[in-house]
């Protein structure tokens, strides 16, 4: 999505990771690796779980079976065979693979909740993970099949096969047998033993993974959201006298207030939009209402950071041990309800912007709406049709939306003979969070390439801000004006393209250091 950043290598503590580090070993390919001083933490709850073995303690999913079968007490003798069994009999998800940067974030998140010492897993293991991150080795994880609760079961059962030699992996840009992709790359494969198979498969880690990437692509796309934003209201010679502070003075909301700040900078120093003050009392929402919903999106946003930032160094496997007193607990630190109701917001909240963006992208090739500019944007109208079928797509985009932006987390099937009977669904809502931010960067780039051919169109290229007229010079780059019909993919495709790559925003940014 987004052109490499410095990747410092990620040190996992289990207690500090942050949403960029998570992007840079999944996306990036960060190093990583286990800070030292979590060895001993590691290494006691092992102990703990071996003397749970020795003296025949009755404990969830070390001496019994799971979900409804923690009735049935499993013997000493049988615990590793218990362990794999789980994974192998776990390991049902269908449908097409997660992505590659998905599934490196399962594992990154994985190893973050195990290092804390309250799982009951070799350090070994936690290593293995370690390394198929910096080696290469991504587990191939069919994305269909968790209910969010008791965590992600069937995804991460398809992750852990590759840790004992089997299911299936990439490696070097091949997909093989995960035994096969371990071998090539020097990673010793393990018999499962005592509580390991449930440490590795007992968490949220694949909602996570898709809600932190999401959340990082979605919090680009806001900021894109107001450059294409500010670009249109040049070609639509808009009013600023809606985004004087003033207003935003009187209704304190944090996004509100920031994004009304960013449209100000953005258009500083324009002749276009100091000359279009006068031109009308007022534009209509799509313009004049920016900050309102780009912000609330923004305050979405800031809370939804908060609980992934929260839920990625966080133990959410069960049941937890307390080596120091001895203690162990099952409770419910899988069920994924944090993040399946933030997951939902989010999508909610970037189907909005994609909804504004699109009307005013219909302002734009609109001759009754666009204050002067020529119908659909095209200089030769009839004979040519323009940018009519830009507005048809996006709109179509905006609308498949809606059906992604039904939440998911309303929704609960019992399972495991109703011991697990109500369910987060939040890797559901992750995984249309993730579609719904994708379909963003679509939507903005037929708005801005909408904005650049309007401003064209307009003769106005030499009096718009001193930041518009580098985000122009950066899109005529990739896209020509469009003076009559020709394979408008092409430029469809190179725009998404640079939308994608993280160069506007770096203009933006640089032009103008104060933009938030």
């Amino acid at each position: 999505m987004e052109e490499a950043f410095h990747t410092a290598p990620v040190v996992l503590d289990g207690k500090s990771l942050t949403i960029e580090e998570v992007v840079a070993a999944a996306r990036f390919h960060a190093p990583v690796s286990l800070s030292p001083a979590r060895y001993a933490d590691i290494d006691r709850a092992r102990s703990l779980v071996e003397r749970i073995l020795e003296e025949e303690r009755r404990v969830y999913g070390i001496s019994t079976g799971f979900g409804e079968f923690s009735k049935v007490n499993v013997g000493r003798e049988q615990s590793g065979q218990l362990q794999e069994n789980l994974i192998l009999s776990h390991c049902v998800a269908v449908g097409e693979p997660l992505a590659e940067e998905v599934v490196r974030a399962m594992m990154l998140l994985r190893a973050n909740a195990l290092v804390l010492g309250n799982s009951g897993i070799r350090r070994e293991l936690i290593e293995a993970l370690i390394s198929m991150l910096n080696k290469g080795v991504t587990p191939v994880v069919p994305q269909q099949g968790s209910l969010g609760a008791s965590g992600d079961l069937a995804p991460l059962a398809h992750m852990a096969l590759v840790l004992i030699g089997r299911g299936e992996a990439w490696y070097q840009g091949e997909r093989m047998p995960g035994g096969e992709a371990m071998a090539r790359a020097g990673i010793p494969t393990y018999r499962l033993l005592a509580k390991e198979g449930l440490a590795l498969i007992n968490g949220t880690q694949c909602m996570t993974a898709l809600g932190v990437l999401a959340w990082y692509d979605a919090n680009r796309g806001a900021l894109l959201a107001d450059l294409a934003a500010s670009m249109s209201m040049e070609a639509l010679t808009a009013l600023t006298s809606a985004f004087d502070l003033r207003i935003h003075a009187l209704r304190p909301h944090g996004g509100q207030t920031l994004v009304a700040g960013n449209i100000r900078l953005l258009l500083a120093g324009s002749p276009t939009a100091e000359a279009s003050k006068d031109l009308r009392v007022q534009d209509a929402y799509a313009i004049r209402c920016i900050p309102q919903v780009h912000g609330a999106v923004r305050d979405t946003l800031g809370y939804v950071k908060t609980v992934l930032e929260t839920e990625i160094n966080s133990v959410t496997d069960n049941p937890i041990l307390f080596p120091e007193d001895e203690s162990v607990i099952s409770g419910g630190n899988f069920h994924g309800e944090p993040v399946a109701l933030a997951m939902d917001y989010l999508g909610i909240a970037v189907a909005e912007l994609c909804s504004i963006s699109e009307r005013r992208l219909e302002r734009m090739v609109n001759p009754g709406l666009s204050n002067g500019l020529p119908a659909f944007l095209t200089p030769n109208g009839g004979l040519n049709s323009g940018y009519m079928i830009c507005q048809y797509s996006a709109a179509s985009i905006v609308s498949e939306n809606k059906v992604h932006a039904h939440p998911a987390s309303v929704d609960s099937i019992p399972s495991s003979a109703n011991q697990e009977d109500h369910v987060s669904m939040g890797t559901t809502a992750a995984r249309k969070a993730r579609v719904i931010v994708n379909n963003l960067y679509s939507v903005l780039a037929f708005e801005l390439m909408a904005a650049v051919q309007g401003i064209d169109l307009r003769g106005i290229a030499s009096a718009l801000s001193p930041v518009h007229e580098k985000l122009y010079a950066a899109v005529r780059e990739c896209v020509p004006f469009c003076e009559d019909d020709h394979e408008l993919r092409c430029d469809v495709a190179a725009m998404n393209a640079l939308i994608r790559s993280g160069k506007l925003e770096q203009i933006a940014r640089k032009t103008i250091p104060e933009l938030q």
